[in-house]
């Protein structure tokens, strides 16, 4: 694999960060491709020393001349494309979230298709939220939701004209060091917040899919290293749990703080249902680590970030 150069767009957000720090650790040359500045999640998971191997590139992913040029002048080999609006971002700018996202999505795929004699692998970032609530199937409720069904529609379409064959994953709800925003980000808030001996609420309640983000960070890897016949749009499957389970993972993890950790109990409109075997014949093995484990891990990550000054609670919590 030492001819392999990946690119990782969205690599200051949270699974962006996780994907730079496991192919750093393998000894991966990987490029950055993302328009924000703040590196802040890949400081609470990487040691300055492994940061400085990284090549950022700072562009707008709706620049398809600058990305362009990215792909082409480092001889990049595989693709992750994680850039992307989140559910309250795209609410809130609905305008930008569908350049960011939708516009995005081809400029990645259309560079892809001009280098195909260079790029080996495409795997971008669908959603759970593709999916409505429980027993409506693919009817989303939201508007990202929408841009994630377009972007599966895209990638097969450039599957079918063109050949180029990209992975889609369906994350439900990721967790771990670095996840601080979006709608799914509480649990890992509440984390967080019981490691500083804090009282929180999780936003929601019902079941849900949680998925510790360094395991997603590899299964984004993998999959855009596998060789498909076609383009295919996958669930990644998880911890199937309700969040009082959560809960519960929390107190083991932090006993002192036993009753302060809460959850607001209307659940998500996203559907917790997955099926992952499509996945894992694709990629030939696929594993989560238990939510007790990824739990006790995420709070301990976090107070080691706190001794070392490599975290901003207040800015984590917000």
């Amino acid at each position: 694999m030492s001819d392999e150069r990946f690119l990782v767009t969205g690599a200051l957000g949270c699974i962006g960060a996780w994907t730079v720090k496991r192919l750093v650790d393998a000894g991966t040359p990987v490029w950055t491709y993302d328009l924000g500045s703040s590196n802040h999640r890949l400081k609470l998971i990487m040691s300055d020393e492994a940061l400085a191997s990284v090549h950022f590139v700072s562009g707008d992913i709706t620049d398809f001349d600058a990305f362009d040029r990215v792909v082409a002048e480092n001889g990049i080999t595989h693709i992750v494309h994680l850039a992307a609006f989140q559910v309250p971002f795209v609410r809130a700018e609905p305008v930008l979230g569908a350049k960011v996202n939708l516009v995005g999505m081809s400029v990645v795929l259309e560079s892809a298709k001009r280098h195909m004699d260079q790029i080996r692998g495409v795997a971008y970032a669908s959603s759970a939220a593709v999916y409505g609530p429980p027993g409506m199937g693919l009817q989303t409720t939201s508007l990202y939701g929408i841009h994630k069904q377009a972007k599966e529609g895209m990638a097969r379409i450039y599957s079918q004209d063109y050949g180029l064959h990209c992975v889609g994953l369906r994350p439900h709800t990721v967790y771990g060091p670095g996840r601080d925003q979006g709608m799914t980000s509480t649990p890992t808030k509440a984390m967080l917040s019981a490691a500083m001996g804090r009282p929180y609420q999780i936003s929601f309640g019902g079941t849900i899919v949680m998925e510790h983000v360094e395991d997603m960070a590899q299964v984004f890897i993998d999959a855009a290293r596998v060789r498909p016949e076609k383009a295919g749009a996958y669930d990644v499957g998880g911890n199937t749990v309700a969040v009082e389970t959560i809960v519960e993972a929390i107190n083991k993890a932090v006993p002192e703080m036993a009753g302060q950790i809460t959850y607001n109990p209307p659940p998500l409109a996203v559907s917790a249902a997955q099926d992952m075997e499509p996945l894992k014949a694709l990629l030939g093995t696929l594993s989560w680590r238990p939510l007790d484990v990824g739990v006790q891990q995420t709070v301990e990550h976090f107070r080691q970030a706190v001794r070392d000054g490599r975290i901003d609670v207040e800015r984590a919590i917000a």
